[in-house]
This record gives C-alpha cells, structure tokens and sequence, in this order.
C-alpha cells in the first residue's frame, strides 16, 4: 500500500460546534518518537524530536518510503507510536483516547477521501451530525465552509462526489477537514491525484485559506517546488525520518545542510526562490477595464483616452473575459460577440512569481491578469515586473554569499591569529 492511500473513515469528529470565535494553530512537540512493525529489523521512524510552532505550515518532503506519511499519522495516532511522545499545545495526548485526539486535528488526504453515496452537505455536515448539532447549525457551518473554499453553497450543496472536478472534490475535502475549527491540519499529499494546473490553483487556496485561518498544518509531499511554494519551515527528512535539514525555505535553498538536501534543492535555485515571493508582493500594473454592459461608443471613448492600445473587457461579476486591442474594436461592428482574444489564464494575488512567469512567457502580449478569491480583476503582472524581481533575488543571493565568505575569511583570521600567539607562548616558555 502506498504511503498516500487511506480511507475516508478517519474524519475529525469534533466535540462541540465551533466557537463564533475561529480557533487557530496550536504548537506540536514530537519527543523521540518511533514506530517499529512486528517482523521489522529497523524502526519505520526512528527517534523524531520536532517543534512546531502554532500557526505555520510545516512541509514534511523525502524519498518515497522515507517515513514521512507514518510520521504524520502518528501525530493523530491513526499509527499508534512504538515509543515516544505527542503534545499539542502542551498536552500529551500519547495515552489519550485517539479518538478525542482525533476531535482537535483536521485530515485531508489525496483524492479527498469523500463518501460516494452522500452528497457534499453530507460529507462536511457528517461529524456535526454525529455529535449532535443541531440542523440550522449545521447548514449554516456548510455553507460557511463551501464559501470558505472556494464553492457555491446553492450550486453545490446538493451534487455527489462523482459530479465534482478533481480539484472541487479535493476541496470539498479540506472543507471536512475543518469543519469542526480544529487547530490542527494534517495534510498528506493532499494535491497528488490532481493535474498540474488544477493543483497550483488549490495551492494558492491554501495558502489564501492560511492567511484567514492561521492553523497549524503539517503537510506531506514528495514534491520540492510544492514544498517551497507552501511551507514556512521545511523538514527535509532522510529514511527512517531522520531529519537532514528543518529551516525556512530561504535557508534551506541558500545553505542547504549536504549533499542529500542539495539533491533535493536541485539546479536553479534562484529561479526556485520565485517560489517565495507572491504577486501580492510586488508593484501590479493597471491596465483601462470596461464590462460586457459598457455600450460599445463608451469602450471606444475609453481607449481613446486611456492613451493605450488595450483594454480588458470584464464579464458581469468583473472577472477578467476578454483582451480588446485597437483593431479588435474597429472590426466589432456593433458588437463585441468575435472581438478581442479570450483571457485564457490569469493567477490570484496568493500566487507565486514562478506561476505568473510561466503564464506570462505563455501569453503572446508577455501579461496576465491577477485576480482576487472571486475571480474579480484586481491587476496585471507583466514581463518587466517579473524580471526585475528575479534580478532583485539575484542580486541579494550575490550580496549575501559575499558576507558569508567575508564571515569565513574573518573566522580563519581569527583562527590564524590564535594560532600564531600560541606559538609565540610556546616560544616564549
């Protein structure tokens, strides 16, 4: 059985209806925690100590069969530990019943994991059912986590798994896992069954969700760039779960601890440390928007005085539709119907530099527009933009192995220097 595959059983069954109030993260201490299998000469997991701080995302990534998803099962003891001890928040829910461990963390697995046979209101309303919320309650906490994820309560409410995406049922299923406002999230390989542009899209969701929630998420990949893109510390982790290397993503690809992480950062990493800076955080350019209701005279005075040779058609609910040059709109007569290019991608504002840059270098015009959680516009990235960001990274990566070699050249003087005045006691006595 792969490390990833599990069933839906292990849902978070919560005590009691979330606070008005959203909890948030809680601190994990893993002490010398080990698992060993009957039969096995050497432990699956061999004597972890790890601190994890309320409130961040902690990337577990290593080779396949390393001890990373063991490791993390053993923080709800759906693997119960050999030997060793679990705290959350202090508490030491070693030898607490698992299943009221199970009440305080959230579980989202690859393929979501959800009930066939229930439709979405099942599936995240099921636990609160279980400890008897009441009805009102319970539709109201759906619909709160629909809207929270990403998806239409009145449009999906009612569909089956089946009838979903990959991506919404994906989801649909962190939108269980915190149902119950757990301070804790695991997550293992939680996007790995998706395609790749659907799985950068549910990264950026998390990491929209994170900034709202602020919960304690420990997340399981094999995927380096995802790790980079996610995590605020990374824990490189060597078979047995040894770990080689737990530091922020900056500092594992600027100094990584051997040759194993270094295998792990692999080539490019500047260009991988477009994955620590999002669109958010660099300087958006505007581009003149008009909607689908504008009449087309007033399109026409708009470009006319923007000065430009664009404009972004917005659809009824300001999500960005259509690229409208110039000559497109000469060529309208009356209508925009077949005017204009389609807008074929965009990123959100959570996205990383590295998703803007693939979708920039894949639209001719050399821009992609941003948008915000609904879809609505909210800005352009362009070429120009991008690159000076990579240079500014280039040129603080320079600037910082200049200090550092600077630090050693000093640390050998000194070291020199030391050596020297022994001699010269020795000389003298």
């Amino acid at each position: 059985m792969s490390e990833t595959s599990e069933t839906s059983t292990t849902t978070t069954v919560p005590e009691e209806a979330p606070s008005p109030h959203a909890t948030t993260g809680a601190t994990i201490e893993l002490e010398h925690l080990t698992k060993r299998y009957p039969g096995s000469s050497d432990p699956a997991v061999d004597n972890v100590n790890m601190e994890i701080k309320a409130g961040e995302i902690v990337i577990f990534v290593g080779p396949s069969g390393c001890g990373k998803s063991t490791t993390l099962k053993m923080i709800n003891r759906l693997i119960e530990p050999t030997s060793g001890r679990i705290r959350i928040n202090g508490e030491d829910v070693t030898d607490i019943d698992p299943v009221r461990l199970r009440r305080k963390v959230g579980y989202a697995i690859q393929s979501s994991g959800l009930f066939p046979h229930m439709t979405v209101a099942q599936n995240i309303a099921l636990v609160p059912k279980m400890t008897g919320w009441g009805k009102q309650k319970i539709k109201a906490r759906v619909e709160e986590m629909l809207d929270l994820v990403g998806l239409d309560p009145g449009e999906f409410h009612g569909r089956y798994p089946r009838q979903l995406s990959g991506g919404q049922q994906q989801r649909v299923g962190v939108a269980r896992a915190l149902a119950a406002d757990p301070p804790v999230l695991l997550m293992d390989e939680p996007f790995g069954a998706v395609d790749p542009i659907t799985r950068d899209h549910l990264q950026d969701e998390l990491i929209r969700l994170q900034h709202e929630l602020h919960k304690t998420i420990v997340f399981v990949t094999h995927d380096f760039d995802e790790a980079i893109k996610l995590g605020d510390r990374i824990a490189v982790l060597r078979e047995r779960s040894h770990i080689a290397q737990f530091d922020t993503p900056e500092a594992i690809l600027t100094n990584p601890a051997d040759d194993f992480v270094s295998g792990f950062v692999g080539a490019g990493a500047a260009l991988k440390r477009l994955n620590l800076t999002r669109v958010r955080d660099v300087e958006m350019a505007d581009v003149p928007t008009v909607t689908v209701d504008d009449p087309l005279q007033t399109i026409f005075d708009k470009l006319r005085a923007s000065g430009t040779n664009e404009l972004l058609l917005l659809d009824k609910r300001r999500r960005p539709y259509k690229w409208l040059r110039r000559g497109d709109l000469m060529r309208a007569k009356g209508s925009l119907a077949r005017a204009g290019t389609l807008v074929h991608d965009t990123v959100t504002r959570d996205a990383t530099l590295r998703d803007a840059l693939e979708a920039v270098l894949t639209d001719n015009a050399g821009r992609v527009a941003v948008t915000g959680r609904r879809g609505e516009y909210t800005g352009v990235v362009d070429m120009e933009t991008l690159m000076n960001s990579v240079q500014e990274m280039l040129e603080a990566d320079r600037l910082e192995a200049m200090e550092h070699q600077h630090e050693l050249e000093e640390q050998r003087a000194q070291l020199t220097h030391q050596e020297q005045e022994g001699h010269a006691g020795e000389a003298k006595a």
